[in-house]
């Protein structure tokens, strides 16, 4: 893995190398407001050069060895994660795991030992009996409307999920996402998608940073694109923070401006 931009800091930088997690923490640390109480929400997709968001329902065939090792840093450095529902179906979310690699830094923060999944749900049509509910090392969140199905929040409930609401009627209020969340201490946000529930963060004009891995194969197919929803009248514009480079693969980090 080398660094492309900002331009090599050091020729370590430069070097085709292996880096470690910490350096990895260091590019991708939050900034110092997700520490004060404002939430700052990212998100981190994989897409290929021809914009497919996944392969037959699943990203895992997108994915590298470098991927995966930015997917687990950024979830150490979060208080939680934000997934839509049908996402928690295709990909079979498990609870975030405690890792050893994050644990000082994350009592540094006084954050729990691992991020909480945060479920964007309207209907709440989730199997609540997956170990994302009744496994999780800290209690998984399902955000739903104010009339949500009675039976289904109770089931939620039950299963052990703390159920926030964040908006009115049945639907889910994107833009009120962060705000809910921040008003439980978790301002550190990282959102998974997939593409529906990240078009809708969009369309809010919530969303803060955007981790995007390019993957160097193309799919064709019918996969949606990392964003999906209505286009925004005025585009939204971002500058590029950082963009590594391992076996093809571009990581790329946009932030708002």
């Amino acid at each position: 893995m080398r660094r492309l931009f900002p331009s090599p800091l050091t020729p370590a930088d430069a070097e085709d190398r292996a880096w470690g997690l910490d350096e990895l923490a260091a590019l991708y640390a939050y900034p110092e407001e997700a520490g004060s109480g404002r939430p700052w929400l990212r998100c981190n997709m994989v897409s290929s050069l021809d914009g497919a968001a996944h392969h037959e329902g699943r990203s895992q065939p997108l994915s590298s060895d470098a991927d995966m090792r930015i997917f687990g840093t950024l979830r150490g450095l979060a208080d939680a994660v934000v997934v839509g529902a049908e996402t928690v179906r295709q990909e079979g979310y498990r609870p975030a795991k405690a890792r050893e690699a994050f644990a000082e830094l994350r009592a540094a923060h006084g954050q729990a030992p691992a991020p909480a999944i945060a479920v964007v749900s309207a209907g709440l049509a989730l199997d609540f009996s997956m170990p994302l509910f009744t496994e999780p090392l800290v209690p998984t969140l399902v955000l739903t409307g104010a009339d949500a199905p009675a039976e289904r929040v109770a089931a939620a409930r039950a299963a052990g999920a703390e159920v926030l609401v964040a908006g009115e009627g049945r639907g889910v209020d994107a833009a009120r996402v962060p705000e809910v969340l921040a008003g439980r201490g978790l301002t550190r946000l990282l959102t998974e998608g997939g593409p529906r529930l990240l078009g809708q963060f969009a369309s809010a004009r919530v969303l803060d940073e955007v981790c995007l891995s390019l993957a160097p194969l193309v799919a064709t197919g019918t996969a949606p694109r990392i964003m999906s929803g209505p286009p925004l009248e005025v585009l939204e514009r971002f500058a590029l923070a950082s963009m590594l480079e391992d076996g093809g693969f571009l990581f790329t980090r946009y932030r708002r401006v």
